[in-house]
């Protein structure tokens, strides 16, 4: 069982240097207390926000840096790329027809990283 995502979740990447925020649209009219989050909220730059410099070897601007720099790994500016839907979710919940996201789910960036919750955005409504 895992507790309900929403506007204000914070998330972690392991190739950032810093959490960034869950901004999760109002499109499914369903609160808890700001709007909740579904799978498919994980389009960068409106649903993820960067998460500071970016560390990873996959990403082609830290390769470049990286190689100027004569092999130092020079990290750069986080742009997420992230173009499949959170998994597992809550598929038992759905909410416009998707199902919810919860804290346990993960999400992948294109440049390797994996995108964890660390904090579901509110702690009362809990999804199974």
């Amino acid at each position: 069982m895992g507790i309900q995502c929403c506007t204000g979740a914070v998330m972690m990447c392991t190739f950032g240097m810093a959490p960034s925020v869950l901004d999760a649209l109002p499109d499914t009219d369903v609160f808890c207390p700001t709007p909740a989050a579904t799978i498919m909220d994980m389009l960068p730059f409106v649903n993820i926000e960067p998460f500071g410099m970016c560390m990873s070897e996959a990403n082609p601007e830290v390769i470049a840096a990286t190689a100027a720099a004569l092999g130092v790994l020079t990290p750069m500016p986080c742009i997420p790329l992230v173009d499949a839907p959170w998994i597992p979710g809550a598929p038992t919940v759905l909410m416009g027809g998707l199902p919810a996201l919860t804290d346990e789910s993960l999400c992948m960036c294109l440049w390797a990283g994996v995108i964890t919750i660390d904090f579901p955005g509110q702690v009362t409504v809990m999804v199974e």
